[in-house]
């Protein structure tokens, strides 16, 4: 059997080398246009912004180093031009030696990845406008900056790559804007999550603009549609990506309206004997099935190695995705897994949502840190739909933990009963992820209704507001109209309050909110916890600044 693959990056290789670790007998050739294959993409700002990062580091293993560990012909500098799939032939042009020629396939493997959308503004081809595409694109970035010594940049996209990009140049010693046309930072994430983003950002006085598209670019400087002049040195475009589909749509392969190629879990096509693997092809959510397009380098290696195996007679089958993603501006680490809450209510799901704001270790140490998680789940079904986290440590280990959850189809309840590592330096006594567990399953099963910022605003004169802290915290910020009772005095204070009313109670994270809320309802009260207390109020209040 002869394998042939398109693209050699994260997909291609892993595709190749699960096939070869099944089988001695298939033939594999790899046709790559570029020259670097089997590196590290997502490292790209890291290396940019010069962390000790060598080009050797991103690209560990060339074409021989495939040839001898896995015995596989790898072609750098060659470009697939057409397909034939009535010959079972590919048409392949040789950037050596200018010459183009045919081969055939048995099976053939499209990992041709994404590329970069190009933004429809004027002057987006001068030389000093830049894209963050493979490690090549990259090099002109860094050679720009070595010979140049640049002041001032500005980057047009505030999604994971340009975030990672921000910091790294800000590193560097450059003044840089971040340009982003939607109303928020990191697009996939809730509104009342990424506004934590944007607040540390501004404290870090980094500069940001938001609702603002770009619609000119010239050699010092960039003008958005409002009139804004940013000067710049030089510009960098990360405004996403589309899947590279060309030569799939060309032969009639079925491609979604993004054009993501359409496989199956045995990464087939709607064409018989190809595949394709990647950020190419469209994944699908764990959840419910829905196609999603979330090109990250962990599903391409997966997607890779899955396709490898069912070429070889291999019984892995793909599975989907919940679209986890994770990211580090700074100090500041942003993770998220499933579905927000917009994304949960278009689909209509009757959701909880909560927000717990908790310490990732035991407070006495002194690199303690907060993080917010937002948790949505289904009412209905009581199972976890999505989770997203902000904040300095532990992130990772959180959102690790959630997507296993979601995976299996936890419901919220099992959250409580993980027996998850503890001691001091490593979490608290009951786990951020535990807490998260305890304040759904109260919240869905009634005992202890929860009331987000969003929807106390709406409804603000349906309930009585009873701010449970010290009148001294009251004094420096409270919510508008909001009764103060501190906590160790509304046992006695509620006895004269009207039993027909609705109340929220609140402290400034929640937990003594909580407190307050269970004296309430043992007191015969209808009574709501407000999520994630007053300072989590205060923050979605930005919102509409």
């Amino acid at each position: 059997m002869r394998i042939i693959i398109i693209g050699s990056v994260a997909a291609g290789t892993s595709v190749a080398a699960k096939a070869r670790r099944n089988s001695e007998e298939c033939e594999i050739v790899i046709y790559e246009r570029d020259r670097d294959i089997s590196y590290s993409a997502c490292g790209l700002p890291y290396y940019i912004g010069q962390k000790g990062i060598e080009r050797s580091d991103l690209t560990p293993r060339d074409a021989c180093w495939f040839k001898k560990r896995f015995n596989m012909d790898v072609r750098t500098g060659y470009e697939v031009l057409t397909i034939d799939p009535s010959k079972k032939s590919i048409e392949v042009k040789d950037h050596h030696t200018g010459e183009i020629f045919e081969d055939f396939y048995d099976k053939l493997v499209i990992a041709t990845g994404a590329k970069p959308i190009n933004p429809d503004i004027t002057g987006v081809d001068n030389n000093n406008v830049f894209t963050v595409r493979n490690i090549e694109s990259a090099d002109k970035i860094i050679g720009y900056i070595a010979k140049t010594f640049p002041k001032k940049a500005v980057i047009i996209g505030g999604g994971y790559i340009g975030l990672e990009l921000l910091e790294n140049l800000v590193k560097l010693g450059i003044d840089v804007v971040l340009i982003e046309r939607e109303k928020s930072l990191a697009g996939k994430l809730d509104r009342d999550i990424s506004i934590y983003l944007e607040e540390y950002l501004k404290d870090k006085k980094v500069k940001f603009l938001l609702g603002e598209e770009v619609s000119e670019i010239t050699e010092k400087k960039v003008i958005t549609k409002s009139g804004k002049s940013i000067e710049a040195d030089f510009v960098v475009s990360c405004t996403g990506v589309r899947p590279n589909s060309k030569l799939a749509k060309e032969i009639g392969i079925e491609t979604f309206d993004n054009g993501a190629i359409k496989i199956n879990h045995k990464l087939e096509t709607s064409m018989e004997d190809i595949y394709a693997v990647g950020d190419v092809a469209m994944s699908w959510s764990i959840i419910d099935g829905a196609p999603m397009y979330v090109p990250l380098g962990s599903t391409a290696n997966k997607m890779g190695r899955i396709c490898g195996d069912v070429l070889t007679g291999g019984a892995l089958r793909f599975k989907g995705i919940l679209g986890t993603g994770i990211f580090q501006v700074f100090d500041m680490a942003v993770a998220q897994t499933g579905m927000t809450e917009a994304q949960a209510k278009n689909k209509g799901y009757d959701i909880e949502v909560i927000h717990n704001l908790k310490p990732n270790q035991t407070e006495y140490f002194e690199e303690s840190r907060e993080m917010v998680i937002k948790a949505i789940a289904d009412r209905k079904s009581a199972k976890i739909l999505g989770v997203q986290i902000v904040g300095a440590r532990g992130v990772d280990k959180r959102i690790d933990v959630f997507v296993s959850l979601i995976s299996m189809g936890a419901t919220v309840d099992q959250l409580f009963h993980l027996d998850l590592a503890y001691a001091p330096p490593f979490s608290t006594t009951k786990d951020p992820v535990m807490y998260t567990g305890m304040i759904l399953s109260n919240a869905i099963n009634g005992k202890n209704k929860i009331i987000t910022p969003e929807e106390l605003i709406k409804e603000r004169d349906d309930y009585i507001v009873i701010d449970v802290r010290s009148p001294k915290q009251y004094g420096i910020g409270h919510i508008p109209g909001a009764v103060n009772i501190p906590l160790e005095k509304l046992r006695n204070k509620a006895k004269a309050l009207p039993n027909s009313e609705k109340y929220v109670v609140h402290c400034n994270k929640g937990v003594s909110g909580n407190a307050a809320q269970n004296i309430m309802l043992n007191m015969g009260f209808d009574c709501y916890n407000l999520s994630g207390g007053y300072k989590n109020f205060k923050i979605y209040t930005q919102l509409s600044k």
